[in-house]
């Protein structure tokens, strides 16, 4: 695939509606579909039947509806940044809806938050009860214990000196018990009810929710290499890629792009800043690149963003490669059969001369014997 601009679609990614620009747009509708679990954009044409705008919708100001023959409408309530004056029921067509994960109706998305509601509402009471802890001054409540019966309107009579004196904004002063009275603390102190813990793994579970990685939102422990393009790529496929893609393909539906000089457009997103490389790496992949066949230019600007250079359109390959079915056809020169090498002459033994005698020893010498054995394997093989 390659970049291409189109006169018809190419204005609407770029400037998607007259009040937001593209990245506040596609922001709005991760948003919309992460929090309501459901995105609305209506489509806007001109006379031609070209989509010239997209609207992100209130997702609390449409309604799904489904005909007894399958087709599907929405209702949409009046939205004045649309440009929808009253209520009006349009069909599918001309809303692009992207659901987050319909569990009940596929026409109905659920948010993520929906499973991380538990963690959400504990975190919640963590933080309020913790808020409370240190309005009070750090100090845990407690009780005034008397070594016998008081009276209730005693005791009413010393609440209300305690309160009085030694909560709120008091607390922290100095106060002097007599009569055997005693104060003992009831409450667990922030430590000894591990709240940073308890915070922690209830972040944890709502990254789970998302598909986030923990330490990309500082509640886990940092990853143990140091390789950014490999962390990002582990973030774009656990996390992003689903939603990325599938942005992708609900353009290519919802703008209804063509054919256009024989090639088939589509919406791709640049995922390169997302896999930047360090230098080093970059560096090292260019090199590489330029080597297996890139032109030089091309390499500029895939990996440094360049401009091209005069005679860097051309691509170098080295001259020694060649393809796999030249040589499988190439017809090899015929091997001349390679005459065995002939054993040295073995002199004959002289009468009355012993078995060890030096002639004889030479004549069957290891380094003879090799010699003939290596002819009559050659002579074999050939």
């Amino acid at each position: 695939w390659r970049e291409i601009e189109s006169a018809a679609f190419s204005p609407v990614l770029r400037k998607p509606n007259a009040y937001q620009s593209r990245i506040d747009f596609f922001e709005w509708w991760m948003l919309s579909k992460l929090v309501h679990g459901n995105l609305y954009a209506l489509k806007a044409r001109d006379g031609r039947g070209v989509v010239t705008a997209l609207y992100i919708l209130d997702p609390y100001r449409v309604t799904p509806l489904l005909a007894p023959d399958g087709s599907v409408f929405y209702q949409l309530s009046a939205d004045n940044l649309a440009r929808i004056e009253n209520s009006v029921v349009v069909p599918a067509r001309e809303v692009i809806h992207d659901v987050m994960c319909p569990l009940f109706h596929p026409l109905c998305g659920v948010s993520p938050i929906y499973a991380a509601g538990y963690p959400a509402l504990q975190g919640m009471n963590i933080r309020s009860a913790s808020d409370k802890f240190f309005t009070n001054g750090s100090k845990p409540g407690g009780v005034l214990t008397a070594p016998g019966a008081i009276a209730q309107a005693t005791a009413d009579r010393l609440k209300a000196y305690w309160d009085a004196n030694f909560s709120g904004d008091n607390t922290g002063k100095i106060a002097v018990l007599g009569d055997g009275l005693k104060y003992e603390a009831m409450a667990m102190t922030a430590e000894q009810s591990q709240m940073v813990e308890q915070l922690k793994m209830t972040d944890e579970d709502i990254c789970k929710c998302f598909h986030m990685p923990r330490h990309k939102v500082g509640v886990g422990p940092d990853p143990t290499y140091n390789n950014i393009e490999s962390l990002n790529k582990n973030y774009y496929s656990d996390c992003l890629q689903k939603h990325i893609e599938k942005l992708e393909s609900k353009l290519d539906e919802g703008l209804e792009l063509t054919t256009v000089a024989g090639r088939t457009l589509g919406v791709e997103f640049d995922r390169d800043a997302l896999f930047e490389m360090d230098t080093a790496a970059k560096s090292e992949a260019a090199a590489k690149a330029i080597g297996a066949g890139m032109s030089p230019n091309e390499a500029r600007f895939r990996y440094y963003d360049l401009g091209p250079v005069p005679g860097g359109e051309s691509p170098y390959l080295q001259e020694q490669n060649w393809p796999i079915r030249l040589l499988s056809a190439r017809e090899l020169p015929a091997k001349a059969p390679t005459a065995p090498a002939a054993l040295p002459a073995v002199p004959p033994k002289p009468d009355g001369e012993s078995p060890d005698d030096k002639t004889w020893q030479r004549a069957f010498s290891p380094d003879v014997f090799e010699a003939g054995l290596r002819a009559e394997r050659i002579e074999v093989f050939a």
